[in-house]
């Protein structure tokens, strides 16, 4: 039998036993769905890291340096080893910023959790910076009203601060914070300029801060005395990036007197360690990502085997026929081969639309992001054959070995 004949006898079957088709179809149609849902939002999120998350949280050309690192896997002895790591000290500032680039931005920080109030609305505990140098500019944070901390605000530690919206909301609702006072840990501190939102990473909200001067007595509530969390450094250029890094680590290692065969006891973070560690989590969600949609596979393949099996007995005759009527065995078996496969792809079509539809359904509702990858799809239509194939391999060599006398005796 040609192969489009072939195709088009499976397409019939499908319209004339539709509720049979459906549960052959079933399996493989929940089966290639989640691969494709799963693929999408892993896609998704390998692209939110890569051009937002990582971008927003340093910034482009932008790394730091910090007592221990903020992101990746960690053992408890290699937790207890950053734990009784010295911590980054003001000291430290001058020498790194000495071994700079030109043109090279800087800015240290301490950040930590404070209790804030206002006469408008309740207490709360949020996160808070005290920072020095070019933050905002680093951060890229301009403001939607008011104006950005002045540096002799920030040598002078005066009581001011810049607030996210989602504070100017929360602590000042309905009205205009400009000139207000918002007191942090029992201090009060003028609010002087409310910034343009920042968005969010992952629904985590990026304009939920307050950011006062790091010579102010903020400081003291985010750190213990001379002590800061960390510097973050921007160069000019792309190119500088590596050189500023090395710069960095060899005034901190000749600082802290390391020789050359211990470790650092300090980290240098950028977005290329994010996404290194990102990296890590995607190959395990896709391997996650494709193991479990294979159960549906699996048992879409025991599904079309089983009712292709029902179509070799019910056909029997039809088989003796053609046999009779010169058809070969490898005639026969190409044909409920090809059926099968068509069964099967048909199914992985609809589980591909369905998947696409799920991912874009998640993304709506929640954080995650999806993007659906072009080769996903085509995984998709070749999953499906495949089990077709697989599935159809037994019936059909049933089929094509049936005695076509004992075949045509068949009612």
């Amino acid at each position: 039998m040609p192969f489009l004949d072939a195709i088009r006898l499976a397409l019939a079957q499908i319209r004339v036993q539709k509720l049979k088709s459906f549960f052959t179809l079933l399996g493989v149609t929940i089966g290639v769905m989640f691969l494709i849902a799963v693929v999408s939002i892993v896609e998704g999120m390998g692209n939110y890291m890569e051009h937002d998350f990582a971008a927003k949280l340093f910034g482009i050309n932008t790394f730091e340096l910090r007592r221990r690192p903020d992101f990746g896997d960690a053992t408890e002895e290699q937790w207890r080893e950053w734990q009784r790591r010295p911590r980054i000290r003001d000291t430290d500032i001058e020498p790194v910023i000495a071994a700079l680039p030109s043109g090279t931005l800087w800015a240290a920080y301490g950040t930590d959790n404070v209790k804030m109030e206002s006469p408008y609305s309740k207490p709360r505990t949020l996160s808070a910076d005290a920072v020095d140098g070019d933050y905002f500019k680093i951060r890229n944070i301009d403001v939607e009203s008011g104006r950005l901390l002045s540096p002799q605000e920030m040598a002078m530690g005066a009581p001011v601060i810049v607030i996210g919206k989602e504070i100017a909301d929360k602590f000042f609702p309905n009205l205009d914070a400009l000139g207000k006072t918002l007191r942090l840990g029992g201090l009060p501190y003028t609010v002087v300029g409310i910034a343009k939102s920042q968005g969010s990473v992952f629904g985590i909200s990026l304009d939920r801060f307050v950011i006062g001067p790091l010579h102010s007595s903020l400081r003291r509530q985010v750190n213990p005395a001379g002590i800061i969390d960390g510097i973050k450094i921007k160069t000019a250029d792309p190119a500088d990036l590596v050189d500023a890094q090395e710069a960095v680590r060899s005034i901190m290692r000749s600082r802290r007197g390391l020789r050359p065969s211990q470790p650092d006891n300090f980290a240098i973070e950028s977005s290329e360690s994010v996404l290194s560690f990102w990296g890590a989590i995607k190959s395990k969600l896709q391997i996650a990502g494709v193991v479990l949609p294979a159960i549906g596979l699996i048992v879409g393949a025991i599904v079309i085997m089983n009712i292709m099996l029902v179509a070799v007995a019910e056909r029997t005759r039809e088989i003796g026929i053609r046999k009779a009527l010169g058809a070969r065995r490898r005639d026969i078996l190409s044909q409920f081969l090809v059926e099968s496969a068509t069964l099967s792809t048909v199914g992985a079509a609809i589980g591909i639309a369905l998947g696409i539809a799920l991912s874009q359904i998640i993304a709506a509702v929640s954080p995650l992001p999806a993007s659906v990858a072009p080769w996903s799809i085509v995984a998709g239509v070749l999953v499906g054959a495949g089990v077709g194939i697989a599935a159809g391999i037994y019936p059909a060599s049933r089929a094509s070995k049936l005695d076509p006398i004992l075949a045509l005796r068949q009612e």
